[in-house]
C-alpha cells in the first residue's frame, strides 16, 4: 500500500501548467478546471478503455453544446467532470455509451478523438513592459509551448519490474502523470469550448476531427472579450474549487481486488487457451501477465499472445499450445494504493508416445511451479525443509556477511527448481549494489558487500514449491563502524528525497542511536552531483530538524546526499549516500518518465498574437506555511487566476508579527515555483509572510498575508516510552516490551539499550529504529543482570529516556525437562531389577531434582497398565524396583522432574525379563559421561556395574568409533585394563563426532558393554578456558578456573582424580561469582594427581589440570622465589677493559626500581667514590658501573656488588686473583699503549694476505689516522720492494700484489708507515707452517679455477684435460678410474702442459670405458672434477679416434715426391736432359708422366724410368724445341695421389743472339725518343 506523503497532502501540484518556460498566462483560465474533467488513470499504460470512453462522452458533450454560451459551457463541463470523479455505475454506463459513440460515427482509432480537444491562442506580445529574465533567459526560452495528448486506447500492457524498488519509482511516476494527465485535460475541456464557439460565429465547417494540429491567431478584441467572459465564470469556478478542495482523493482511492480470479485450464497440445480475470480498484489498476515470474512480451513472439483488456475482463490468449507453455501463469494488479496478484497453472498434454526428452535438459526449468512432474505423475504435496540455518548475527559497518542456509525438498524433481525470496521486515529484498542473492540448487545465500545499519532488521528465507511454501528467519545486527573521531556520534542512516522541484529539495534521515557520549549538535548535509566525486556542505550551522530542504541545484541535473551527525567533540563519518533525484518539477519529472511508455498521439504548438498591452498577473491564492521548524520554513499557494498570457515568476515578503514593515525575501533571484523554503529566520520570532507575481508587465499586487508563524519546530519530540518489561527469552536474549508514546506524530520507532546491573554503561541493542512496542533484544552475557530502556525517535528528535526496566538475570525461559533415554536393565534378581538409564538432553533451564519410573507386565505380547515404581523421586539415575514377579516379562518408562514440573516420560523400554542373573561375567558399566571436550581429547567417566559377576571386577576396557561408522569399526583405546573409572581420550581429529563404550572385566572374561556416551564432537568451544596455576607473592600455590557461562544455580565441583575433594585436608576451595580457586596447603608428593573442575548446570563445562613429580619441582622452586624475593641478574658482575686503558666493572639487574641501593665491597671492605674509583647506577636499565683508571698490583682481590631493591636483596662477585690478575693488567698496560700509537699514523688492521680469483697473491693492510706526508715503505726478508704505484690512502688500504706466487716467494714481509708525528709498522710471516697455509689456499684457488673434464680425440687415442689458471707443482694431481687409481704405463700417461692438466688413453679398449675422476689436492682438501667416458661419449670419441688414426696411417703411407725435381730446367737444343727424383709410398706407388696436361709414354727419344720402387728417371738424349713444355710425374698408391710438375724450356743460340740484338735496338729508339 502506498499513500500520499506528508508534503504533497498538505497542498495540490498546482504549479503544473508552468513545468516549462515558454507557457504564457493565457494557460492560466484552464488551470481551474482540471480537476473537473481529470479521469485518472495509470502513468505508465496512457489512458485505459474507461478514460477513452470518457474523452469520447466530453466531445459528444461539446459538439452537442456548441451554440450555447461559454458560461453554460463551463457549468456543462463542471457538472460533467464532478459526475466522472465517482466510480458509480452511471460513469461506467456513461463511459460504455461513449465508447459505442465512437464506433458508431467511425472513430475506430483513438487518435482521431483527440483533434476535438486542440485549440488556438493569442499570439504573443509585441510592446511588453520591462521583463525580469535576463537576456540568456530569454534567449533561451522555446518558441511553443507542445502538449503531448496520450492515446485513448490501450493496446498492450508492458510488465512490472520485480523490484521493489523500481515499483515504489513507478508508483511515484503515476501520481505525477496522473496529476500532469489532469492538468492537460481540463487544458484541453476549455480549448475544446472555445474551438466550439469560434466555429459558430465563422465556419460551420470544422477541421478538428480530420488534423490533429491545428493554429489561430486571435486579435485582441477575441482576447478581450475572452478575458471577459473568465472574469464571469471566476466565481463559478472558484466556488467549484472549493467544492472539490473538501474532496479527500484518499478517501476515493481503494486497492485493487480480483472480482473473477484466472482459472487452472489443462489442455491438449496445439489447442488453444484463455485466461480470464476481472480487477476492481481506483485509479483503474493496470493488470500485467506473467509465466513463471517472467512478463510475458506479445512482441517477442509475434502470434502466440493476445492480451486484451476490455471492460474490466483482462484476457490472455496462448495460441497453439505446446509442452514448453506448461507454467504457472500470473496476473499482477497494481495502482496507487497496491499490487495484488493472482495464479493459474497450464498443463499441456501429449498424446502417449508422443514424449519429447529434448524437453527434459539441464539448465533452467520450464516446469510449472504449481505441479512437479515426476515418473508417477505430478506430485501432490512438497515437503521443505531448512538445514545449517544461519542464525541471530551481528556484523559491523563497512564489513561483509553472508546469510545462507540449504535447503532439502522432498520428493526431489531433477529439472525443478523453487522460487527464492528473501525479505527484510517482511519487503522482498532486491539484488543491488549493496546485497546479493545465489541460489546454488540446494543452498541459498544473501551476501552483503558493504553493510550499512539500513541492512539491520528481520530477515526472511521463503521458498515456494507451488502452492507450498516455508519460510525461515532469523536477526541481523549491525553496529557502528568505529569512529575516526573518539566521542564523535554515529552515523545517520535512511537517507532519503522526500519532495524535489527545480527550486529546492527536501531530504529526510532517521537519527543514530549513538551520540558518542555527548549530545547530538545537529547534522550537516552533503551533496555531489551525479557523475562527480566532488562532495560540498549544503547548510553552514547544524540543523537538529531531520528534515532539510536542500537549494542552490541546478535545474534538471541529478544529485546524490549524504548526512553527518556532530556533537561537541566533532563530526561523526558519514551517512550511506541517497539514491539520486533530479531537480525537476513532479509534473516535469512524470512528462519524461511517461515519454518511453506513452507515445504521442498529438501536439498542440502554441503561438500568441501580441496585445498592445501585457496584463500584469493578479494576486496568488491559498498561502500557506506547510512546514516550519527551527530552520526553515516552507510556504506554499496557487498560482493567480489573472496573470496573462506569459509565464509569472513570484518574489516572497515577510515582516516582523504586529507590524507592516515587508521586506522581499528573494532578492536576487525570482522563484519560478509555487513552492519556497525560507532560511536564515530567527528562532521564536513571529513572522507573517506574502508573495507577489510578477511578468514583463510588471510586479501584481501581494497575497493575503499568511497567519503569524512562530519560528520553531511544529513537529514535537515524543514523549518516552513507558512500562518497560523485559522476560526470558533465551541463554543470550531477553523480549522487551513497552507502551508506545502518546500522542506521537510521524513516529520513525523506537530505539533500545541495555546495561549491565551496576556497571553504568549502556549499549544499543538496536541500531536502526524499530516500530512496535516489542523487541527481542541479542548478545547479551548468559547469567548477567540487565536493564533496559527505550526512547522514541521522529524527525524532530529522540525523546527523553523511558524509565529503567527492573532488572532481570538472562537465562532461557525455565521449562520441563525432556525425557531421559537409553533406559537398560543393569542387574536382575528373582523379584528385583535395576535400571539404568541417561539423563535427558535438555534440562528445561534448571537443574533435573529427580526421577519417576513406572513400569507395566507384559503378556504374551500384550503389555499391561502402568504402574508407579517410586512414590518418592530418586535423584541417581539407577534404580532398584523391587517385588517384581519372577520369571515375568516388564518394561519400563522414565519421566524426569525440575521446579517446572515433571517432563514427558521416556520412550518405552524394551522388554526385560525378571529372573536371577548367573552369569560369572560382570553386567555392564552405567552412567557414562563425558566432559572436558576439545578439539583433540575429552575425558570419559562411568560407574562400575552393578552386577560384578561372580569374582569382583578388575579393571576396564574402553571402546571408541565414529558415530556414523558401522559396528564392525570399534576399536579399543587401551590394551591392558584399567582400574580408573575415567580415562582422557587423545588423538581424537577436529570436527569429527565419536561415540564410547565400556566393558568391564573379572576373573570370568570381559562383560558386555555398556550403553554409547555420545555421540559427542571433537571441537574446542569458543571461550573454553582453562585451569591455570598461579603462585601469589607469598609462596602460596593455587589452581584457578573462570567460567562466562554461568547460570544462577552453577557450582563449582573440584575433583582430584575425577573424585571429590570436598572434604580433603590439604585443600582449600573459595569460589565467588564466576571464579573459583583450590589452594594447596602444602605442597607435596601427596598431592601428585588430576586436578579438574566442573560446572554444574551448564553444557559439560569442565577443565583439568595435571601435577606430576616434574610440575610440582617447579612448583614448589616458584614458590620459594616468592616467599624469599631475590634481585634477578641478568648478567653477572664482569669486568672490561675501555679503549685507554681503564678499567670497568659492571652488572645488570633484571629490574631496579627508584629506591635501589647498590655498596661496592674491595676485600670485605666497602670502597666509596672517589679519585681513584667513579661509581653509576642506571635504574631504568639496571646497570651497575665502576671505573678505575689504572690497574695496579695492590688492586689484586675480590670485588663484590650488593644490591638492596625493597625487601629484594642481591649480589655478585668478581675474583680477581694470581694470573687471572695479571693478565687484565697486562691487557689494561697494553691498550694503553695502544691508544698512545693510535695517536700518530697506525694501522687500524695489520698486515694480511689473501688470494684473488685470479689465483694472485694480495698483501694488504688498512691504516688510519694519516695525512699526505706519510709514507709507506714494503719489505721482503729486510730488502725494500720497489713499488710502481703511489699509495692515495684514499681509501684505507694498502696492498701488494705478488703474481703466480711460488716458493721463491716465501719470506718475512714488512710495512712501515710513518710521518713526523711517528711510525708504525706490521710484519707478515710467510715461511715454514704459514706459507704452506698460503699455498695450500693458492692450490685450492687454482683447483677452484679447474674447468670441467673435456674429452678429446687424438691419432694416438683418446685425452681427457682441463685448464687451470696456472699450475703449480704443490698441486698434487690424482687420476681415478671407476674409483680406482689410475696406473701410468707407456699406454695411459699423466701430464701438464701449460695450464692444461691431461690424462692421454693411447689404443682405447673397451675396458677403458667408466666414470673418470681428477682430483687436485691442495694439501687439505681435494677437489674433484669427473667425466663419463661410456655409453655414447666413449662411442663418439673412439670413433673419431679410428678416424684420426686412420687418417694418420694414410697420411705416413701415402704416395709422394720426395725431392730431386727442378721447378724450371731450360736446357741448349742438342743437350741431353737427364732428371732424377725419389719417390716414396707404402705399398709401393704407380708412376706415369705428363707433358701439358698429357700422358707421357717412354719411347727412344724420352727414355722414362722406374727402378726399385724409390726412383724415378727422366731423360731425353737430345733435346729440341719441340720437348719444351709442362711435364709432370705423377705417383699413386690406395693411401694417395701426389703429382709433382717442373718445366723444361729448349732455346737455340742464334735465335738468341738474334733476339739480344733486336731487343737492344728496341731499347735504344725508346731513349733518343724521351732525349728529344
Amino acid at each position: 500500500m502506498m499513500s500520499l506523503p506528508f508534503y504533497q497532502r498538505s497542498h495540490q501540484h498546482y504549479d503544473l501548467s508552468y513545468r516549462n518556460k515558454d507557457l504564457r498566462t493565457t494557460m492560466s483560465q484552464y488551470q481551474q478546471e482540471k480537476k473537473r474533467s481529470a479521469i485518472y488513470t495509470h502513468g505508465s499504460t496512457a489512458y485505459s478503455s474507461r478514460s477513452s470512453a470518457a474523452h469520447r462522452q466530453e466531445s459528444q458533450a461539446s459538439i452537442q453544446a456548441s451554440a450555447s454560451s461559454y458560461q453554460q459551457q463551463a457549468s456543462q463541463a463542471s457538472h460533467l467532470g464532478s459526475s466522472q470523479f465517482s466510480l458509480d455505475s452511471q460513469v461506467s454506463r456513461k463511459a460504455a455509451s461513449a465508447y459505442d459513440y465512437g464506433y458508431s460515427h467511425g472513430l475506430t482509432d483513438s487518435s482521431l478523438l483527440l483533434d476535438d480537444y486542440s485549440s488556438k491562442l493569442s499570439p504573443k506580445t509585441k510592446r511588453a513592459k520591462q521583463s525580469l529574465l535576463s537576456r540568456e533567459e530569454k534567449e533561451n526560452l522555446p518558441s511553443d509551448y507542445m502538449v503531448p495528448i496520450f492515446s485513448g486506447r490501450q493496446v498492450h500492457v508492458s510488465g512490472i519490474t520485480d523490484t521493489e524498488e523500481e515499483r515504489i519509482k513507478e508508483a511515484a511516476a503515476y501520481i505525477a502523470q496522473r496529476n500532469l494527465l489532469a492538468s492537460e485535460e481540463g487544458i484541453t475541456a476549455s480549448k475544446q469550448s472555445t474551438a466550439s464557439k469560434q466555429s459558430t460565429v465563422s465556419k460551420q465547417a470544422t477541421s478538428t476531427l480530420q488534423q490533429e494540429e491545428t493554429f489561430e491567431k486571435k486579435s485582441r478584441k477575441v482576447a478581450i472579450r475572452e478575458k471577459a467572459e473568465r472574469l464571469s465564470l471566476r466565481k463559478t469556478l472558484e466556488e467549484t474549487q472549493a467544492y472539490h478542495d473538501k474532496l479527500n482523493e484518499d478517501h476515493l482511492l481503494h486497492a485493487p481486488e480480483f472480482i473473477i480470479k484466472p482459472r487452472s485450464h489443462t489442455v491438449w497440445e496445439k489447442e488453444n487457451v484463455k485466461l480470464h480475470c476481472s480487477v476492481a480498484g481506483w485509479p483503474e489498476p493496470r493488470v500485467t501477465w506473467y509465466k513463471n515470474q517472467v512478463p510475458i512480451n506479445v512482441h517477442a513472439n509475434p502470434g502466440k499472445y493476445i492480451i486484451e483488456s476490455r471492460y474490466g475482463m483482462h484476457t490472455l490468449e496462448i495460441n497453439t499450445c505446446d509442452f514448453e507453455d506448461t507454467a504457472q501463469y500470473r496476473a499482477s494488479a497494481m495502482n496507487v494504493k497496491g499490487e495484488l496478484s493472482a495464479y493459474a497453472s497450464v498443463v499441456v498434454k501429449r498424446y502417449k508416445g508422443e514424449f519429447d526428452e529434448t524437453r527434459f535438459h539441464a539448465g533452467a526449468s520450464t516446469m510449472p511451479l504449481s505441479f512437479a512432474v515426476t515418473p508417477y505423475g505430478y506430485a501432490s504435496k512438497f515437503e521443505i525443509h531448512f538445514d545449517d540455518k544461519f542464525d541471530v548475527s551481528f556484523g559491523r559497518e563497512g564489513e561483509t556477511m553472508s546469510l545462507g542456509c540449504r535447503v532439502v525438498i522432498t520428493p526431489e524433481i531433477k529439472h525443478f527448481q523453487p522460487e527464492v525470496q528473501w525479505y527484510r521486515n517482511g519487503a522482498p529484498i532486491s539484488p543491488s549494489k549493496w546485497v546479493q542473492t545465489h541460489w546454488s540448487g540446494d543452498r541459498a545465500t544473501l551476501t552483503f558487500s558493504h553493510l550499512n545499519k539500513e541492512d539491520e532488521g528481520l530477515y526472511t528465507i521463503r521458498v515456494r514449491m507451488g502452492e507450498y511454501y516455508e519460510q525461515y528467519s532469523a536477526y541481523v545486527f549491525v553496529r557502528d563502524a568505529d569512529a575516526e573521531i573518539e566521542g564523535a556520534p554515529a552515523s545517520p542512516l535512511d537517507v532519503v528525497c522526500l519532495d524535489a522541484n527545480k527550486d529546492y529539495i527536501i531530504i529526510s534521515w532517521k537519527q543514530p542511536a549513538v551520540d558518542g557520549g555527548s549530545p547530538i549538535l545537529g547534522y550537516f548535509i552533503d551533496k555531489c552531483e551525479v557523475g562527480t566525486d566532488c562532495w560540498s556542505q549544503c547548510n553552514d550551522t547544524p540543523v537538529k530538524f531531520a528534515r532539510f530542504p536542500v537549494t542552490g541545484l541546478i535545474e534538471g541535473r541529478s544529485y546524490i546526499f549524504r548526512v553527518r551527525a556532530v556533537n561537541k567533540t566533532g563530526i561523526g563519518l558519514p551517512s550511506r549516500v541517497s539514491e539520486p533525484v533530479a531537480a525537476l518539477d513532479p509534473a516535469e519529472k512524470a512528462r519524461l518518465k511517461s515519454r518511453p511508455s506513452a507515445p504521442w498521439t498529438g501536439q498542440i504548438i502554441v503561438t500568441e498574437e501580441e496585445p498592445t498591452e501585457g496584463i500584469i498577473p493578479g494576486p496568488p491564492t491559498n498561502l500557506s506555511v506547510t512546514e516550519a521548524t527551527r530552520s526553515y520554513v516552507v510556504l506554499s499557494w496557487k498560482p493567480p487566476g489573472q496573470r496573462g498570457h506569459e509565464g509569472i515568476m513570484y518574489f516572497v515578503e515577510k515582516c516582523d508579527a504586529g507590524t507592516e514593515n515587508w521586506q522581499r525575501v528573494n532578492t536576487e533571484l525570482p522563484v519560478k515555483s509555487p513552492r519556497f523554503a525560507l532560511f536564515d529566520l530567527a528562532e521564536g520570532k513571529s513572522y507573517r509572510f506574502r508573495v507577489r507575481c510578477s511578468n514583463s508587465a510588471g510586479v501584481g499586487e501581494p497575497s493575503e498575508a499568511t497567519e503569524v508563524t512562530v519560528v520553531g519546530d511544529k513537529l514535537d519530540i515524543p514523549k518516552p516510552p513507558g512500562k518497560i518489561i523485559p522476560s526470558r527469552n533465551t541463554d543470550t536474549s531477553v523480549v522487551v516490551s513497552w507502551e508506545e508514546s502518546k500522542d506521537a506524530q510521524e513516529l520513525v520507532g523506537y530505539y533500545i539499550e541495555s546495561s549491565i546491573v551496576g556497571s553504568g554503561k549502556w549499549e544499543p541493542c538496536n541500531n536502526n529504529p524499530v516500530k512496535g512496542s516489542r523487541f527481542t533484544c541479542h548478545g547479551l552475557v548468559t547469567g548477567q543482570s540487565y536493564i533496559f530502556r527505550v526512547r522514541a525517535v521522529n524527525a524532530a528528535g529522540l525523546s527523553e529516556y523511558s524509565q529503567d526496566s527492573e532488572a532481570i538475570e538472562v537465562k532461557a525461559a525455565i521449562a520441563a525437562p525432556s525425557p531421559p533415554y537409553d533406559i537398560t536393565c543393569l542387574e536382575s534378581f528373582r523379584d528385583s531389577m535395576v535400571l539404568g538409564w541417561k539423563q535427558p538432553d535438555k534440562t528445561g533451564g534448571a537443574e533435573i531434582t529427580g526421577y519417576y519410573v513406572n513400569y507395566r507386565e507384559v503378556i504374551g505380547g500384550v503389555p499391561g497398565k502402568w504402574r508407579e515404581a517410586n512414590i518418592k523421586a530418586v535423584s541417581d539415575e539407577a534404580y532398584k524396583i523391587s517385588n517384581l514377579k519372577e520369571n515375568m516379562v516388564y518394561q519400563f518408562q522414565v519421566a524426569a522432574m525440575n521446579i517446572a514440573g515433571l517432563g514427558a516420560p521416556s520412550a518405552v523400554s524394551e522388554s526385560f525379563k525378571c529372573e536371577e542373573w548367573t552369569i560369572a561375567v560382570p553386567g555392564p558399566p552405567h552412567s557414562l559421561k563425558y566432559s572436558e571436550v576439545r578439539k583433540n581429547s575429552l575425558v570419559l567417566q562411568w560407574k562400575p556395574p552393578v552386577h560384578s559377576g561372580r569374582t569382583p571386577v578388575t579393571g576396564y576396557f574402553v571402546d571408541i568409533k565414529e558415530t556414523n561408522a558401522k559396528d564392525d569399526q570399534w576399536r579399543g583405546l587401551n590394551e591392558a585394563a584399567i582400574k580408573n573409572k575415567y580415562l582422557k581420550v587423545q588423538g581424537l581429529k577436529e570436527g569429527v563426532s565419536y561415540v564410547f563404550r565400556v566393558r568391564a572385566i573379572n576373573q570370568a572374561g570381559v562383560g558386555k558393554p555398556s550403553d554409547l556416551a555420545g555421540p559427542v564432537v571433537a571441537e574446542t568451544r569458543p571461550g573454553t578456558k582453562e585451569v591455570v596455576v598461579n603462585v601469589d607473592d607469598d609462596g602460596v600455590i593455587s589452581l584457578n578456573f573462570e567460567c562466562d557461562q554461568m547460570t544462577p544455580k552453577s557450582e563449582f565441583t573440584w575433583s582430584k582424580d575425577y573424585i571429590s575433594t570436598e572434604d580433603s585436608p590439604r585443600l582449600e576451595v573459595e569460589s565467588k561469582g564466576n571464579k573459583t580457586k583450590l589452594t594447596f596447603k602444602d605442597l607435596g608428593m601427596d598431592d601428585l594427581g588430576i586436578y579438574s573442575c566442573d560446572v554444574t548446570d551448564t553444557d559439560g563445562i569442565a577443565s583439568s589440570y595435571v601435577i606430576d613429580e616434574e610440575e610440582l619441582k617447579r612448583l614448589l622452586a616458584l614458590s620459594h622465589e616468592h616467599k624469599f624475593p631475590t634481585v634477578p641478574a641478568k648478567s653477572e658482575l664482569a669486568v672490561e677493559i675501555l679503549e685507554k686503558g681503564q678499567v670497568r666493572f659492571w652488572m645488570q639487574a633484571e629490574k631496579l626500581s627508584g629506591n635501589a641501593k647498590v655498596n661496592y665491597i674491595f676485600n670485605e671492605k666497602e670502597i666509596f667514590e672517589g679519585p681513584k674509583y667513579k661509581m653509576h647506577i642506571d635504574r631504568n636499565t639496571g646497570i651497575i658501573e665502576m671505573f678505575m683508571e689504572k690497574l695496579q698490583d695492590e688492586d689484586e682481590g675480590t670485588y663484590t656488588f650488593q644490591i638492596q631493591d625493597g625487601k629484594a636483596t642481591g649480589h655478585s662477585t668478581l675474583v680477581l686473583i694470581g694470573d687471572v690478575y695479571k693478565k687484565l693488567q697486562k691487557e689494561a698496560e697494553f691498550q694503553r699503549q695502544e691508544w698512545i700509537r693510535k695517536q700518530g699514523p697506525h694501522f687500524a688492521e695489520y698486515l694480511s694476505w689473501e688470494v684473488t680469483g685470479e689465483c694472485n697473491v694480495l698483501l694488504k693492510c688498512k691504516v688510519a689516522n694519516i695525512k699526505k706526508e706519510t709514507h709507506i715503505i714494503w719489505y721482503k726478508d729486510e730488502r725494500e720492494i720497489s713499488v710502481d704505484e703511489k699509495h692515495d690512502f684514499k681509501d684505507g688500504i694498502c696492498t701488494l700484489l705478488i703474481t703466480e706466487f711460488s716458493k721463491k716467494d716465501a719470506g718475512f714481509y714488512e710495512v712501515i708507515l710513518k710521518d713526523d708525528r711517528g711510525k708504525d709498522k706490521s710484519r707478515l710471516k710467510l715461511v715454514d707452517e704459514a706459507f704452506n697455509e698460503l699455498m695450500t689456499e693458492v692450490c685450492r684457488k687454482i683447483a677452484l679455477s679447474a674447468t670441467d673434464l673435456k674429452i678429446q680425440s687424438t691419432a694416438e687415442g683418446i685425452r681427457l684435460y682441463s685448464f687451470v689458471t696456472y699450475y703449480l707443482d704443490d698441486l698434487k694431481v690424482n687420476w681415478s678410474h671407476n674409483g680406482a687409481g689410475i696406473k701410468y704405463t707407456d699406454r695411459v700417461k699423466s701430464g701438464v702442459t701449460g695450464e692444461q692438466i691431461w690424462l692421454q688413453i693411447n689404443e682405447p679398449t673397451p675396458n677403458d670405458k667408466g666414470k673418470y675422476v681428477m682430483e687436485l689436492f691442495d694439501g687439505k682438501t681435494g677437489h674433484q672434477k669427473t667425466v663419463d667416458l661410456s655409453g655414447q661419449a666413449y662411442d663418439e670419441a673412439f670413433a673419431e679416434f679410428q678416424r684420426l688414426k686412420q687418417a694418420a696411417i694414410a697420411e705416413k703411407n701415402r704416395a709422394r715426391v720426395l725431392g730431386g725435381l727442378p721447378d724450371v730446367v731450360t736446357i741448349q737444343e742438342g743437350k741431353a736432359l737427364n732428371l732424377t727424383c725419389n719417390v716414396w709410398g707404402d705399398p709401393t706407388p704407380e708412376v706415369s708422366w705428363l707433358k701439358n696436361e698429357k700422358s707421357l709414354a717412354s719411347d727412344d727419344h724420352c727414355n722414362l724410368r722406374f727402378e726399385a720402387g724409390k726412383t724415378a728417371y727422366f731423360t731425353i738424349s737430345g733435346v729440341s724445341a719441340a720437348d719444351s713444355g709442362k711435364y709432370g710425374l705423377v705417383v699413386k698408391n690406395k693411401y694417395g695421389t701426389e703429382t709433382s710438375d717442373f718445366t723444361v724450356s729448349v732455346f737455340i743460340p742464334e735465335e738468341e743472339a738474334r733476339k739480344v740484338a733486336l731487343e737492344s735496338q728496341k731499347g735504344n729508339q725508346k731513349s733518343s725518343q724521351k732525349s728529344k
